[in-house]
């Protein structure tokens, strides 16, 4: 090529490329036939979404809940006053006291509505203003997706799309898909060699306050009802009067969106939860009925109880409770445990020496006790049960960072052994309920008010 030769040379589509030859020296001139593409609109977008991110928190999604919550315990609290009063009430000096006291929780009420009006108007006037700078958001970056020739944003939405399709598809099939029913023993899944996890570590919405609750999700679900459940005992760290449901982990964990369903109005009174052991099975609650030796089983659906009692000598309110050197459980007199046949209440009693004894729970309206399996295990020294293919494992209290499955007892064979070492690391230092679900072979915990889960592993047998 000659120095003194210049030629222009066109490329495709968005540039137009020249170069000249100066003396010596080769100057390469680019220049593109599209607009400068607008970095500040970028920005502003991401600022807002920062924002808004900011503004939107967990705490401020679950303030207005805790408003609710608090506001019915406190009329709760007024009306037992107000009914104590007019039981009490003989003109003296003690019905004025009590009438004042009532003036200030009637005060104190109306601080909390007030409270609660402005609240909800100020998430009204954010949930206006977010939803604004969405639509001006989508708008931008709308005009942005214009600059994107290679069409990287369509391709990734329909892979988002693709994914989604398939998870649906897995949720139909896993939905439709009945939990298996067999006997004890003649699962498949083997014996257990390890727990590992956590998998799931989270405080709910009610953050410290109740160190003593359950959760899980139903081991017998009908079709397409895949809700996770949630019980605090809100009375004393004893006692539950209400389930609370969420249609996914992730609203369970935020707080969004619950369905709260009473077993009475009451708490406690005769039929409520007592202690934190139960599961859910069929749609049903399985837990200690309120100041009895009895079985409570609630169904969500009709809101009615059905009770069958253990035998008379069975512990309850404290009598046999789970605990280690360092702490009592207190009212644990009856664990309630789910496996791939059903449900199992676990408890001890004086016949037995107040050793573990398993019966199976036969889920019918009213519910019925059937076989029954003494130990020789004391249920003084464990700290929680479950069952796994109609195997019965017991843990221990090893440090405040270790739990130990250290038993086990099988009701096909009747073999009990004591010499089981798997480690469960724990994230608090109680665990206060454990519960095997065998739809998704996970343990559910309840741990100093955390909500845990754990992934079980098992081996076959040769």
């Amino acid at each position: 090529m000659s120095q003194s030769n210049m030629f222009i040379l066109m490329v495709v589509i968005p540039l137009i490329l020249s170069q000249s030859v100066r003396g010596k020296d080769c100057v390469c001139e680019l220049q593109s036939s599209d607009p400068a593409f607008p970095e500040n609109k970028l920005l502003n977008v991401e600022f807002t979404a920062s924002q808004c991110t900011g503004n939107i928190t967990s705490e401020k999604m679950t303030e207005i809940d805790s408003l609710v919550l608090g506001l019915q315990q406190r009329i709760g609290q007024l009306l037992d006053n107000v009914s104590m009063l007019e039981k009490e009430d003989n003109g003296n000096l003690y019905a004025a006291v009590s009438l004042r006291i009532i003036e200030l929780e009637l005060a104190e009420i109306q601080d909390l509505l007030n409270k609660l009006n402005r609240t909800t108007n100020k998430y009204q006037q954010l949930s206006l203003q977010t939803s604004a700078e969405l639509q001006d958001m989508e708008e931008t970056m709308e005009e942005l997706e214009k600059f994107d020739h290679m069409q990287v944003m369509v391709k990734q939405r329909e892979n988002q799309r693709i994914k989604r399709d398939l998870e649906r598809c897995k949720d139909v099939l896993n939905s439709t898909t009945p939990a298996p029913t067999l006997s004890p023993g003649h699962c498949g899944l083997g014996r257990m060699v390890n727990v590992s996890g956590p998998k799931t570590y989270s405080l709910t919405v009610y953050g410290t306050s109740y160190s003593f609750g359950a959760w899980g999700r139903d081991a017998n679900p009908a079709p397409g009802d895949e809700n996770y459940w949630l019980v605090v005992l809100s009375s004393s760290n004893v006692h539950g009067n209400f389930i609370r449901q969420y249609g996914t982990l992730s609203t369970l964990i935020l707080g969004i969106g619950p369905t709260d369903t009473y077993i009475s109005s009451s708490n406690p009174t005769t039929n409520t939860i007592q202690g934190p052991n139960m599961v859910m099975y069929g749609n049903a609650l399985y837990y200690n009925c309120y100041n009895t030796y009895s079985v409570c089983q609630f169904n969500m659906s009709t809101r009615s109880v059905s009770t069958v009692a253990l035998p008379n000598d069975a512990g309850y309110n404290n009598k046999f409770p789970f605990a280690h050197l360092g702490a009592t459980y207190t009212y644990t007199d009856m664990d309630f445990a789910t496996d791939e046949s059903g449900v199992y209440v676990i408890y001890a009693s004086t016949s037995n020496f107040g050793n573990v004894i398993i019966s199976k729970v036969e889920t019918s309206n009213p519910p019925v006790l059937n076989q029954t399996w003494p130990t020789s295990l004391h249920k003084r020294t464990i700290t929680n049960t479950f069952m796994v293919c109609g195997v019965l494992y017991a843990t221990r209290y090893l440090d405040k960072e270790i739990e130990e499955v250290f038993y086990s007892y099988d009701t096909k064979t009747n073999e009990e052994r004591y010499d089981l070492r798997i480690h469960i690391k724990k994230m608090q230092t109680n665990i206060k309920y454990m519960n095997y679900n065998p739809r998704d072979h996970l343990l559910y915990v309840y741990s100093d008010a955390y909500i845990v889960t754990y992934e079980t592993m098992f081996q076959e047998i040769q």
